[in-house]
């Protein structure tokens, strides 16, 4: 049966499989890092707290998105990983930004309001990093949508000269 054009492998999912993909396991993490950063920062100063979740978790989210999210079925490798930080460092920037402004707007916030900011600055970014690796990172280890039949190799014969 000659595959159809529509059809798509089950490695490779579609756009919106794979946003669907990413937001459960970047949201996930996300979600337990924002919680995560709130507890470090009673110990360390905020920026580095974040920046401790925010390099832990992009680990842990880099391979689950390379295995799960974009269809690759295989870990990611050194250059993934290093893109994925990029993006990383980008929402770093981000969610940093926007605490700090929220700290100058209001000089002592409470909880609540500190997550509402960065869970919110946190979504602005995985948009942003969403696109990225779908469109950049992992977009080179995807396999082609759809393959052209092969034909069988013709048999040899041997040619036997008069």
């Amino acid at each position: 049966m000659k595959p159809q054009s529509s059809d798509k492998p089950s490695f490779a999912p579609g756009p919106v499989a794979s946003f669907v993909r990413f937001v459960v396991f970047g949201g996930g993490v996300g979600v337990l890092g924002s919680f995560a950063v709130a507890v470090l920062a009673m110990a360390m100063p905020w920026g580095l707290s974040n920046a401790v979740v925010t390099v832990v978790s992009t680990v842990l989210c880099t391979e689950l998105h390379a295995r799960h999210t974009f269809g690759t079925k295989r870990g990611a490798g050194w250059r993934e990983h290093w893109q994925s930080a990029g993006s990383a460092g980008v929402a770093y920037l981000a969610t940093s930004l926007a605490m700090f402004v929220l700290h100058l707007v209001r000089s002592d916030p409470d909880m609540l309001t500190e997550q509402i900011v960065y869970l919110s600055a946190s979504g602005l970014a995985g948009i942003g990093r969403f696109l990225m690796l779908r469109l950049y990172v992992f977009a080179g280890r995807r396999p082609p949508k759809s393959a052209a039949p092969t034909r069988p190799a013709q048999a040899r014969v041997p040619v036997l000269a008069a």
